[in-house]
């Protein structure tokens, strides 16, 4: 199989700025990305009925694989692009999935704090309908599987017009065991699952992060195809950053001209939790997100 490090693939739970790293780096010359927020539709194509996102590499075979760089062969075309960058955060409780379907391709692992990504990932459980957003983002569900999503997407949104929360049945990346995790534990608990999950699973491959599920011998991600970077580093000091990611890419990138594209990044949203969660919810979600062992950037 050819080597594929055309494809950046972003891996970072929701709420941790992924959105805002795509954008800046779809700016840099021969940079493109999908017209639309994520792609989980097309990387569960074939495994629409799966109850999560961790899905199983040892499933995939040449069908997926020729699927998803039909996908990524139509975004370099389209948009005449050297890199095509890919941030879906389903991706981060599947890396191995990852690597099996799109090939060897370069990946930026972003962590946010957990407190505040927490806190942020709340407020989109209950936020209003974008339809928009969810017009665009249907474009590059899978003819096939169209019908099921827009069943389930319906369900979502219905939940939340009888749920106590006024929340929505789903939201972002599903790990094991989630609904039954909503059943029975507060909102901001399984958030704060969520996230875990999200940066436990992602770590074990991309970094060689070691937990009590992981075996010795499952093979991670080569080094050099991996940037790690911290979301509040990334917010303070963004142009450095940019400069950086850049270079990872192979395109030199000035410092006056990384100022000018991360002009309209702030670090506004450092401290979120503080702001919005109570200390009942704060003390729950600490629990949590502090069995989670962040490296700094090395």
């Amino acid at each position: 199989m050819a080597v594929k490090l055309n494809r950046l693939i972003i891996i970072g739970a929701g709420r941790s700025g992924t959105n805002m790293l795509r954008d800046l780096l779809v700016q840099l010359e021969g940079v493109a990305t999908w017209p639309c927020d994520e792609i989980n539709y097309v990387w569960r194509h074939g495994q629409k009925g799966c109850p999560h996102d961790e899905l199983d590499p040892a499933g995939v075979g040449e069908g997926l694989r020729a699927f998803l760089d039909r996908q990524f062969d139509w975004v370099a075309k389209r948009y005449d692009a050297q890199w095509v960058v890919e941030k879906t955060c389903a991706n981060s409780l599947r890396v191995p999935f990852v690597e099996a379907v799109a090939g060897p391709a370069k990946y930026v692992f972003l962590v946010r704090d957990g407190m505040d990504a927490v806190a942020s990932a709340l407020e989109r459980w209950k936020a209003p309908l974008d339809l928009g957003y969810v017009l665009t983002k249907a474009r590059f569900v899978p003819k096939t599987d169209l019908p099921y999503y827009a069943i389930r997407y319906a369900w979502q949104r219905a939940y939340k017009l009888v749920s106590r929360e006024k929340r929505v049945s789903s939201w972002g990346p599903r790990y094991r065991g989630m609904d039954e995790d909503l059943r029975t534990l507060p909102l901001e608990e399984v958030a704060a699952r969520q996230w875990a999950a999200c940066v436990q699973k992602a770590g074990q491959p991309l970094l060689g992060w070691k937990s009590e599920s992981s075996s010795s011998n499952e093979p991670g991600v080569d080094p050099s195809r991996v940037h790690y970077l911290r979301y509040e580093s990334f917010v303070r000091e963004p142009a450095h950053h940019l400069q950086a990611l850049a270079h990872f890419l192979g395109k030199p990138l000035s410092p006056s001209q990384a100022t000018t594209l991360t002009q309209s990044v702030s670090p506004h949203s450092i401290g979120k939790a503080q702001k919005t969660l109570t200390p009942e919810q704060a003390e729950r979600v600490r629990k949590i997100v502090e069995t989670v062992k962040i490296p700094e950037e090395g």
